[in-house]
């Protein structure tokens, strides 16, 4: 399974994207980063791809929907990370992946290890 994660500017929630990239057994990991988040320490086996959130949300959702659907393979869902970012960035996230069309499994890092959270 493909995880798709959003790096927004909120550092704090950055530790999760990266417990789950680290810890998680992903065929392969996609991070939609804010163009103005610094970067973290991010393994080689993660594809970055910057994203402007300075503009309208329908706006987002096209520019990611566009630069997602060239990179996600045949499955037919992907694990979700939205711990980071803002609800925008989440809505137009959510809408692009569903608009490729690929369904979607929330997932997160808790006490527990990966859970997958439907």
């Amino acid at each position: 399974m493909e995880l798709v994660c959003f790096q927004g500017l909120d550092k704090e929630n950055w530790a999760q994207i990266n417990a789950l990239i680290k810890r998680g057994e992903w065929d392969r990991v996609f991070i939609l980063k804010d163009k103005n988040a610094e970067d973290f320490q991010i393994p080689d086996n993660c594809k970055t791809i910057p994203i402007d959130c300075n503009t309208a949300l329908s706006d987002i959702k096209e520019d990611m929907m566009q630069k997602l659907k060239s990179t996600i393979g045949k499955d037919f869902e992907v694990a979700l990370s939205i711990a980071s970012g803002t609800g925008k960035t989440h809505m137009a996230l959510l809408s692009a992946l569903l608009s490729i069309p690929v369904g979607v499994r929330l997932v997160a890092y808790t006490k527990k290890g990966i859970e997958f959270i439907n």
